[in-house]
């Protein structure tokens, strides 16, 4: 499931590069990068395309620690990483909303941290379960 929903995330930020400003604009990266790509600005792109390949990595090893992909390399400590980062990305929601992240609405930061903890959650659960059988190599 990790592994799908990042995948799914990858396929999202490709996506506002294809879909230009007003996916930008829905999936909330903020008015200032919907207003570059409307200039032709190469960064919303290279951002996205950044962010595409991060989490279409983290993707592959969820796949690959589900047994779906070939093993890759420090499987266990990746995962351990990546579920850290989705959790700790959601626990810092509160700060978020106080300091209001420029560019962000409220409603964006509660929504993304809603993902990042489901996601958080999904990879801290597979990799607790799948821990031991993930200590050997296939």
């Amino acid at each position: 499931m990790a592994g799908i929903l990042s995948g799914c995330g990858a396929a999202v930020h490709l996506g506002c590069i294809i879909g230009g400003p007003p996916w930008y604009r829905f999936f909330g990266a903020g008015e200032r990068m919907a207003r570059l790509a409307e200039q032709g600005s190469p960064e919303p792109a290279i951002v996205a395309t950044i962010i595409a390949m991060i989490v279409g990595i983290w993707s592959a090893y969820a796949l690959s620690g589900a047994g779906l992909l070939p093993r890759l390399p420090l499987l266990r400590p990746a995962l351990v990483l990546i579920s850290a980062i989705y959790l700790i990305r959601a626990a810092a929601l509160p700060v978020m909303l106080v300091y209001l992240v420029p560019g962000r609405s409220a409603s964006f930061l509660i929504w993304s941290s809603v993902v990042v903890l489901v996601l958080g959650i999904v990879y801290a659960v597979g990799t607790w379960t799948a821990w031991s059988r993930l200590a050997s190599s296939r």
